[in-house]
């Protein structure tokens, strides 16, 4: 019978298969690619099942020009795309199937079931967010199985193993986002009397741009000139644009939309700022420090761990404005602290941020969850302290 999700085929046997909720934009989605392209270079044979799939999705294009097989999850219903994952994982008997959305974490523990192929869940974000997020019913099941679970962030996990809910990953372990290098490299800013300030990500509530827009505001009333640098789309936009035409700020806070070249945007800003309520391990965080650039962020999820506040940027108490305004001010003011921390940042990120660390702990991850065994060196949630 023909497989009825098959996108693309290609020879050899899978060795690991990946079940992501789509291909598009998306930090998730980036590190599912440097994680495809790494485990391929190292001779892994991978898959990708696709749950929403389209053909023309930014990393759905960047993963099959690996040569990596890429599926289409179809059905016309929940049950219907449940029935032909679990056909597909039967038909390519994969050693590992590991689940890299929330939402597609019972899907790849149900497909497994009855085979010797080994189930792995994703915690990408903050945990509790994420199981209410997807739903009453599926929430909760794929909060709890598969029972083992990777997260990329030790506060996640931790969020996990506290909420102390029967509907919990039973054991997690942490492998901390990887950042390519080579993209994003270490360049001087851009010769400017006025600094750009870059912001990066999607305009949804989450991200809480508004707080940044009414820090520029109280920066220009200080008398400071710069621009700050908005990119990314999502359903706030319109609403940002009118808090920032009200506060007469047309002129230094700009919306650019969505930019696929994120090299190219850090490349030319004198410092990078993230405002989020919550995250996991931030992309945009690891790339603008792999690219010489200070950081200013606020202290949520595993930010702490990735900006060392004082050298690489500065860490902002969550809600705490005058702080926030205060750490821009420093480096609008001091353009040479800026590239000072930027330095730093730089070297942290080649000590820690690398996609061969990121590729080895995820495979020792699989080893602890009971792939072909082996001694792991990743964090497990009885150790969240180590990871911090």
């Amino acid at each position: 019978m023909a497989l009825p999700c098959v996108a693309e085929q290609a020879e050899g046997r899978t060795r690991l298969l990946y079940v992501v909720g789509e291909l598009d934009k998306g930090g998730q989605e980036r590190q599912l690619f440097y994680l495809v392209r790494s485990l391929e270079r190292d001779g892994y044979r991978c898959a990708v099942a696709v749950w929403n799939y389209g053909e023309d999705d930014l990393h759905c294009r960047l993963v099959r020009r690996l040569g990596v097989r890429v599926y289409a999850v179809r059905g016309n219903s929940r049950m219907a795309k449940l029935r032909a994952f679990r056909q597909l994982v039967r038909s390519l008997q994969p050693e590992v199937v590991h689940s890299y959305s929330f939402h597609t974490n019972f899907a790849a523990w149900w497909a497994t079931v009855g085979t010797r192929t080994a189930p792995i869940g994703s915690i990408r974000s903050n945990f509790l967010w994420a199981r209410d997020g997807s739903g009453a019913v599926l929430g909760r099941l794929s909060a709890r199985w598969p029972a083992f679970h990777i997260s990329n962030s030790a506060a996640a996990a931790a969020s996990a193993t506290r909420s102390r809910s029967y509907f919990a990953p039973r054991q997690c372990a942490v492998v901390v986002n990887g950042t390519d290098l080579e993209t994003y490299r270490s360049s001087s800013p851009p010769p400017s009397s006025r600094p750009q300030v870059a912001a990066i990500g999607y305009l949804l509530p989450i991200k809480r741009w508004d707080r940044l827009i009414d820090a520029a505001a109280a920066l220009r009333a200080q008398g400071l000139d710069f621009e700050v640098a908005i990119v990314g789309d999502g359903p706030l936009r319109a609403e940002l644009e009118a808090q920032a035409f009200r506060l007469g700020l047309g002129d230094c806070v700009t919306f650019r939309g969505h930019v696929d070249d994120v090299a190219a945007v850090l490349n030319q800003s004198s410092f990078a700022v993230l405002t989020s309520d919550s995250e996991g391990c931030p992309n945009v965080i690891m790339e603008a420090m792999a690219s010489g650039r200070a950081v200013v962020a606020t202290d949520v999820g595993d930010i702490a761990c990735l900006v060392q506040h004082g050298t690489t940027g500065f860490v902002v108490p969550l809600n705490d404005q005058e702080a926030l305004v205060r750490s821009l001010g420093a480096l609008v003011r001091d353009p040479a602290l800026a590239r000072r921390m930027g330095d730093a940042g730089r070297v942290w990120a080649e000590g820690h941020f690398g996609l061969d660390r990121f590729a080895r702990q995820t495979l020792e991850a699989y080893k602890t969850a009971g792939w072909r065994g082996g001694a792991s060196d990743v964090c497990l949630e009885g150790d969240l302290a180590a990871c911090r």
